[in-house]
């Protein structure tokens, strides 16, 4: 069997190699600089990793970027009207509401009062519904990151089996359904598995796609 390396670290520079000519244009041409803000509570330390990140890429590709950072004393409250102001910002073009938030903080209820046309993470039900639909929106970054991979690697999809293994409102389920949609990355029949299936084994040992998928011990590279 040939296998074949996705390398996700040599695709994500090349996105941002892109992206940083089509910023640069759009300056050149007087248009607004994009402006993404992030919304960060507490001091977990996977989250401040992973703003961290967002915040350097936003460098890289020529974004204005902006960090609100509160302590996770915040209340419900005071949080809903932190992210009425980016709503109402006319300099932000999106925003990201990092997770986890604290307990007594309503994951939902935060989601659902950013405005989904700043919801660049995608979790909002009009984004969630306009993808499972077909209509253009914001959509997940890993869901949206696994069909790119298959795009600039020219994996065809259309008519293959394809596992998706968990659930999640976050990945799982917007990666089984954009990979049935009609499109490229699409067309696959999809197998959903979760924590209650049964035989895990047996539907993983079918036919995948064109050919098994297996993670790499690099975590940024797939094995095709």
């Amino acid at each position: 069997m040939t296998h074949h390396i996705i390398d996700g670290k040599a695709i994500a520079e090349q996105i941002k190699s892109e992206i940083a000519q089509e910023v640069a244009q759009m300056v050149s041409e007087g248009k607004k600089r994009p402006h993404l803000a992030v919304i960060i509570v507490g001091h977990d330390g996977g989250s401040e990793t992973y703003v961290a990140h967002k915040v350097k890429s936003c460098e890289q590709v020529g974004f204005t970027s902006t960090k609100l950072a509160f302590e996770d004393t915040i209340t419900e409250a005071e949080m809903l009207a932190e992210i009425d102001k980016l709503n109402k910002n006319a300099d932000i073009d999106g925003f990201i509401v990092q997770l986890p938030l604290p307990k007594h903080i309503s994951e939902q209820k935060v989601i659902e009062a950013i405005d989904y046309k700043k919801d660049v993470d995608g979790f909002h039900p009009v984004n969630v519904g306009r993808m499972s639909i077909g209509l253009p929106c914001y959509v997940s970054a890993t869901p949206a990151g696994i069909l790119e991979l298959l795009k600039r690697y020219k994996i065809e999809t259309s008519g293959k089996n394809c596992v998706v293994i968990g659930r999640s409102n976050i990945v799982g389920k917007p990666v089984a359904n954009l990979m049935m949609q009609k499109a490229n990355p699409g067309d696959a029949t999809v197998t959903v598995c979760h924590s209650r299936t049964k035989n895990l084994k047996e539907f993983c040992g079918k036919p995948i796609l064109s050919s098994p998928l297996w993670a790499h011990p690099n975590s940024s590279r797939l094995i095709w």
